[in-house]
């Protein structure tokens, strides 16, 4: 079966196509990063605007990477929510309107099951490898969730933030730290060049819940940088490159070790067999590796550009839920809030 998998739920203008949920036969992603860089984050009109210019032409450079043309697409799968609503009905509207220029089966997926389910992308197939139930970690901009999965399409959500996501946290430090957009790749990168000199940060933990909280984490390094006189900044008096690269150090070590802690605790408490790592938050090195040294179950992380979104996720997911039948969900709406279908 090939999926045309289609993703607009927030900057990223993405179309893939994929075969029997695992084998990517094109992915292209068309990215606004540079264009939000100026503004410190992304403007929800200037995204959709983008989206609207851009996602006909990624679609037709999906099909042309994959060697296929629409008479090949077996059904049609787009991201329906959560996102920002504007993203969201570009991407809806634009594949029912394929849908029905071509027609085709149509399918609203879920964003966080398909980060999920880029785990079964190139070869991964975590239930192959090690079994149900997976506890699976989504960290992102957005979303910082625990899910047990039970089965395909069977979750229980055990865990998720109660204010900043991990990837919103990111972000907001690298503000405070006088780096650029998006800010976890930017922390990333100037954390390699820490001494680890400075005091460590606190580990907030919520008592008797797997629930994460990032807000009094981003306070702290607020209040340190206060107290160092490099924020906020003055006569572009900001923090040296030294203060930079050691605060980037303990922010990450901070982040990290809260997902690591809570992912480790829901393994245990699920008797899970594996692990599963998803969302743009997964593609930090430090995060994958202290993963991997924690567990003694195996941890599925797809690579780094599939962690982030794009429309391969969408059409591994769609292939899950197609098995079913082929629905043709043109009455399909945007949903910004879309929960996915948890117990």
């Amino acid at each position: 079966m090939n999926v045309l998998g289609i993703e607009t739920s927030c900057d990223d203008t993405a179309a893939a196509v994929i075969t029997d949920g695992t084998i990517i036969k094109s992915n292209i992603v068309a990215s606004q990063s540079d264009m939000h860089k100026k503004y410190g984050g992304i403007i929800p009109e200037i995204a959709s605007r983008e989206h609207f210019t851009s996602l006909i032409p990624v679609v037709n450079e999906a099909l042309e990477q994959a060697s296929l043309t629409y008479k090949n697409i077996d059904a049609i799968a787009v991201t329906n929510g959560p996102g920002l609503a504007g993203s969201l009905l570009i991407g809806v509207n634009s594949a029912k309107g394929l849908s029905m220029s071509w027609d085709k089966p149509l399918i609203g997926i879920n964003h966080l099951e398909g980060h999920i389910y880029s785990a079964w992308l190139e070869d991964l197939e975590p239930d192959h490898q090690a079994g149900f139930p997976l506890v699976c970690l989504i960290a992102s901009g957005g979303h910082t969730d625990l899910v047990v999965m039970k089965d395909h399409l069977d979750y229980k959500l055990i865990g998720k933030t109660r204010d900043d996501a991990a990837g919103e946290a990111f972000d907001k430090a690298a503000r405070v730290l006088g780096l650029g957009f998006p800010g976890g790749p930017e922390i990333q990168k100037m954390s390699e060049e820490a001494l680890e000199t400075v005091a460590a940060l606190p580990r907030p933990a919520i008592k008797d819940s797997l629930d994460f909280s990032f807000s009094g984490l981003k306070t702290a390094l607020v209040r340190k940088a206060e107290a160092e006189g490099f924020y906020p900044v003055i006569d572009n008096n900001g923090p040296s490159r030294q203060q930079t690269t050691e605060y980037s150090f303990a922010f990450q070590e901070a982040i990290v070790d809260c997902l690591v802690r809570n992912t480790v605790k829901a393994v245990s408490e699920n008797n899970a067999k594996g692990v599963i790592l998803g969302g743009g938050v997964a593609a930090n090195s430090r995060l994958r590796q202290k993963m991997n040294d924690a567990m003694d179950v195996p941890v599925f992380v797809p690579r780094p550009g599939l962690c982030t979104d794009n429309g391969a996720m969408i059409g591994a997911a769609a292939f899950f839920n197609l098995q079913n039948g082929l629905p043709f969900e043109l009455d399909m709406d945007a949903i910004p809030n879309l929960r996915m279908g948890i117990t």
